[in-house]
């Protein structure tokens, strides 16, 4: 079963960091990411790093952050209101990329790790994390390859895991006030621990390790295809229901501004550029109304 060891996760997430970085400078071809390393007042600190105006990225964020507190704050205790009153100790990664084309889909991926405590009685942890994906103008054989390698990632832990984790992706990343997906999903888990700790921590390095696996052959095949103000313009409109997810609904954004994180870290997911428009009405047939057609309703994309 294995021992909590939260120093071995928070060394596995520091390296994570520093492997997505080098990957998605390579895919970029042009622009570095800068550090911004930062301390909390309450406990903890953490790194932001963040690539801007490449080539293929507008903006790509990877953030490490590791904090500490005296209570657990109320986004973590909502649906566990007995860990209400423990202090804790949570770390983890979190990737937000915005591509410069409308052709290469906005992607997010996060791991994380929690533990509660309470004097007397066994620290209560759990892994979280996952990844999904935001197409504008999307190609079948992206979603089906990105769903593919999520699955074959969850294959080693059991049949049932990419089928439970798809389904909880595609109700996560719901927007109720607009009927739709925020994009074509990937994998979203939370409070596991039933497997153990090391099971879970492989698990959950599974899921870090996997994510540049199933988006850069996106990015390298889409980042040439040539697009107009048209396709631009549809992808600021799209990058605004990016922005109501994370202000209205995210989990981790509440997390982070609740338990006092770096502000600026925590609103890293954000597009640089985005706009909205009264009423905005489609073109019927246009490959805009596919993208509501067909790409954003949860579906089985793979047979």
């Amino acid at each position: 079963m294995g021992s909590l060891d939260s120093g071995q996760v928070k060394a596995f997430l520091i390296a994570l960091q520093q492997q997505i970085c080098e990957g998605l400078e390579r895919l970029d071809g042009q622009a570095t990411f800068l550090a911004d390393s930062w301390v909390r007042e309450e406990g903890g600190g953490g790194t932001s790093r963040v690539l801007r105006d490449g080539a293929v990225f507008e903006q790509a964020g990877v953030n490490f952050s590791y904090v500490t507190g005296a209570m657990m704050p109320a986004s973590a205790t909502a649906h566990r209101p007995e860990l209400v009153g423990r202090s804790f100790e949570a770390m983890g990664v979190s990737v937000v990329i915005h591509p410069r084309t409308p052709y290469i889909p906005t992607t997010h991926a996060n791991v994380r790790f929690l533990v509660a405590h309470k004097e007397g009685e066994d620290p209560v942890w759990w892994f979280g994390g996952g990844f999904d994906l935001t197409p504008y103008y999307p190609f079948y054989e992206d979603v089906v390859g990105w769903h593919q390698t999520a699955r074959d990632i969850c294959q080693p832990f059991g049949e049932e895991v990419y089928p439970k984790y798809k389904q909880w992706c595609d109700e996560y990343f719901f927007l109720p006030h607009r009927g739709e997906t925020r994009g074509v999903g990937g994998l979203f888990f939370d409070d596991l621990n039933a497997w153990g700790f090391d099971r879970c921590f492989d698990f959950m390095k599974a899921i870090g390790e996997g994510f540049l696996k199933a988006y850069a052959p996106i990015v390298e095949r889409r980042r040439d295809t040539k697009y107009g103000e048209r396709e631009r313009q549809f992808q600021l409109y799209r990058r605004g229901r990016y922005v109501e997810f994370n202000l209205v609904y995210d989990r981790g954004t509440l997390f982070g501004l609740q338990t006092g994180g770096r502000t600026e870290s925590i609103l890293m997911s954000m597009p640089p550029l985005v706009r909205w428009e009264y009423c905005y009405s489609l073109e019927e047939s246009s490959p805009e109304a596919e993208l509501y057609q067909i790409y954003l309703k949860p579906r089985q994309w793979l047979v």
